[in-house]
C-alpha cells in the first residue's frame, strides 16, 4: 500500500479511515487496533492512536476500553431515535434563526445544486456529505460557534445512520425536500419552512427505523 501524504500524516490517516468507514469498507463490528492500523498504513503507533481517538470522538468508532480495539458501531433503532431527539430541535431552531439571512440561503442553495450533481456512481460518503452540507449551511448560518460545534459532534452518527439504513430517502426526494425548505425561507415563510424541515427530518427518521427493523 502506498504511503500517506507527508504534509500531515495524521490528518491523512484520519481522512482515509473516515472515508473507509463512511463508504462501508470498514464494516460495522470490525475492530481497528492501533497496531493493525499502524502496520497497514505504515505509520507510527502514536499516529494510529491519535487517528482512532479522533474518530471515536466523531462517533464513527466506539471503544469499550482503552485496551480494546475501536469498532464501527452498528446503530440500533434506539440510537436513531436518540439521534433525532437531539437533532430535530437543533435544526428547527436553526431554520427559525436564519430566516432572514440571505447569505445562509445562498450557501444552502449551492448545497442543493451539489446534491443534484452527485452521480449514481459516486461513493456513498459523497452523497451523504452533499446532503449534510445543506443542513450544515443552515446551522452555521446562525453564527453560533457552539451550535456549529455541537452539530459537528452529531455529524459522524448522522453519516452512519444514513449509510447503515442504505440512504433510505434517496437523492431525488432529499433534494426536493431541501429545495422546498429553501423556497419557504426565501419567501420569508418561517413557519412553513419549519414545518417542512420537521416533515423532512421525521420522514428520514421513520425511513431509517423501518430499514433497521427490517434488518433485525
Amino acid at each position: 500500500m502506498a504511503r500517506l501524504a507527508t504534509i500531515s500524516v495524521t490528518t491523512s490517516l484520519i481522512t482515509t479511515l473516515r472515508a473507509q468507514i463512511l463508504d462501508g469498507v470498514v464494516e460495522p463490528g470490525r475492530g481497528l487496533a492501533e497496531n493493525d492500523v499502524a502496520a497497514e498504513f505504515e505509520v507510527s503507533r502514536p499516529t494510529a492512536r491519535v487517528a482512532i481517538t479522533q474518530l471515536v470522538h466523531e462517533g464513527l468508532l466506539r471503544r469499550a476500553g482503552r485496551q480494546q480495539p475501536a469498532r464501527v458501531p452498528r446503530l440500533t433503532a434506539a440510537d436513531v431515535e436518540d439521534l433525532f431527539l437531539v437533532r430535530m430541535p437543533l435544526e428547527l431552531e436553526a431554520v427559525r434563526l436564519v430566516a432572514g439571512d440571505s447569505a445562509a440561503h445562498e450557501r444552502a442553495a449551492r448545497a442543493v445544486d451539489d446534491l443534484h450533481a452527485v452521480g449514481d456512481a459516486q461513493r456513498p460518503s459523497v452523497f451523504v456529505e452533499a446532503d449534510l452540507c445543506f443542513h450544515r449551511a443552515l446551522v452555521d448560518g446562525v453564527g453560533s460557534p457552539r451550535m456549529s460545534k455541537f452539530y459537528e459532534l452529531l455529524s459522524g452518527e448522522i453519516h452512519l445512520s444514513m449509510l447503515q439504513s442504505r440512504l433510505a430517502l434517496g437523492r431525488d426526494r432529499i433534494a426536493a425536500e431541501h429545495g422546498a425548505i429553501l423556497d419557504a425561507l426565501r419567501e420569508g415563510a418561517v413557519e412553513l419552512a419549519g414545518e417542512r424541515m420537521h416533515a423532512h427530518l421525521d420522514g428520514a427518521r421513520r425511513a431509517m427505523l423501518a430499514t433497521l427493523v427490517d434488518d433485525s
